[in-house]
């Protein structure tokens, strides 16, 4: 609570603190002295009455910022110019400031078109240092002007690198080109060891987002697996394990259409040895019979001269699930296995298979041609595919190397 009476000595000292304070107001001495306001003024009015000063308020006391500053300047006009001279100095200066900022920023944005990068922002700097230094535009970039200059430092290295970069992306495209653009970085980098390129798979990755060497891609999808109630009941026997340790005693089987140009369809039956992923038979048709799938089945027989003790995984397909397809399975000596219906993953292998088969083929187109044009490029790769293509589930070898490499160490051990 605030006193009421105050002794002499107090209202001497808050006088003195109000007259000795620079900029000081009646409401903020009289705030941290614990008093009235008006009380305050009482004590400066009568103090200054006692020592003969006209009771006047002192400046800026009650008055605007613009009050004050005209008072001001009405009782020195020179030191008032030399404030507004001052005044425009320190504006014109910001201004300046302010500009070559922008022009900065508007010049440093095609170096940041592809992403801003602290790689770019260092090449930017070194670029234009002649023109604004590198101080202010590494304040611009927010930046460490000892990171530019360690930057700087590995100038020469950085530019050996590369050149180094630009020999490997050249033959990077070489290699991507023999594929026909289906080979991602894992198989490129295999090519290249191949050939006797030591390179990492990390880097070859890296060159080729930089040079935008990319693979095509696949477009929509038609179904053709379509399940017949009636058939009977075919256990599981991989539960998703598309692994064998011998070629011939695992097969997997599946259907897949290719677009024509005149809105028609070929379509695509395959059997694949889950070995090492090598197409055993396969059989296209304008159908999707029972009789397309069993013509892949003969000529995988064919292919391995006979398929005796093995077993064929497929979908739900009314093809695969079919008396007659059954009744080719018992010739031959293959049991049946059929994942579960509706569940793509129970046979994603082949699945995978013919996706990249026509991510490879189509390179982005929507149809093959025509039908004898659909035929020969379908042809083409699956032959390659054996031949060359590298595989990831074969340590990137491809499918009949991978038999090949197989059958030698059998041999070799049993020797």
């Amino acid at each position: 609570m605030a006193m009421k009476d105050y002794s002499d000595e107090f209202k001497a000292d808050a006088v003195a603190l109000y007259e000795s304070t620079p900029g000081a107001t009646y409401k903020g001495i009289a705030a941290d002295l614990g008093i009235n306001r008006a009380t305050l003024r009482e004590w400066v009015l009568r103090n200054r009455e006692r020592r003969g000063i006209t009771a006047t308020a002192s400046p800026g006391e009650g008055k605007t910022p613009a009050e004050a500053e005209k008072a001001a300047a009405s009782a020195d006009p020179d030191e008032r110019i030399r404030q507004l001279e001052a005044r425009v100095a320190e504006l014109e200066a910001s201004e300046r400031k302010l500009a070559t900022e922008r022009d900065i920023l508007r010049k440093a944005a095609k170096y940041f078109a592809g992403g801003d990068e602290l790689v770019s922002r260092f090449q930017f700097v070194h670029d234009n240092r002649d023109a604004y230094g590198v101080k202010r535009l590494c304040q611009v970039m927010d930046l460490n002007r000892s990171s530019y200059y360690k930057w700087l430092a590995g100038s020469e290295a950085r530019a050996i690198r590369q050149r180094e970069d630009r020999l490997l992306a050249e033959e990077i495209r070489e290699v991507h080109g023999e594929s026909r653009g289906a080979y991602g970085s894992p198989r490129v980098t295999a090519e290249l060891r191949e050939k006797g390129r030591r390179v990492n798979e990390k880097r070859v990755a890296r060159i080729m987002r930089t040079f935008s060497i990319t693979c095509v891609h696949l477009r929509r999808r038609v179904r053709t697996t379509i399940p017949d109630p009636a058939a009977s009941q075919v256990p599981d026997l991989f539960q998703r394990d598309f692994i064998a340790t011998e070629p011939g005693r695992k097969y997997m089987g599946d259907i897949t259409y290719l677009p024509l140009r005149n809105g028609e369809f070929l379509y695509l039956a395959t059997v694949l040895d889950c070995f090492s992923r090598r197409v055993v038979g396969w059989s296209i048709a304008d159908h999707m019979r029972t009789t397309l799938v069993a013509d892949a089945l003969r000529m995988a027989a064919r292919t391995r001269d006979g398929l005796d003790g093995s077993v064929f995984h497929s979908d739900h397909g009314a093809q695969y699930a079919s008396r007659a397809f059954a009744d080719l399975c018992d010739q031959l000596g293959v049991t049946r296995s059929m994942g579960a219906v509706g569940t793509s993953a129970d046979n994603a292998a082949c699945e995978s298979f013919h996706a990249s088969l026509k991510r490879e083929t189509l390179q982005g187109a929507r149809d093959y041609g025509d039908r004898a044009a659909c035929r020969r490029t379908v042809f083409a790769w699956l032959t390659r595919y054996n031949t060359r293509r590298r595989h990831s589930a074969n340590s990137h070898l491809s499918p009949n190397e991978y038999e090949r490499r197989h059958h030698t160490a059998k041999l070799t051990l049993a020797a």
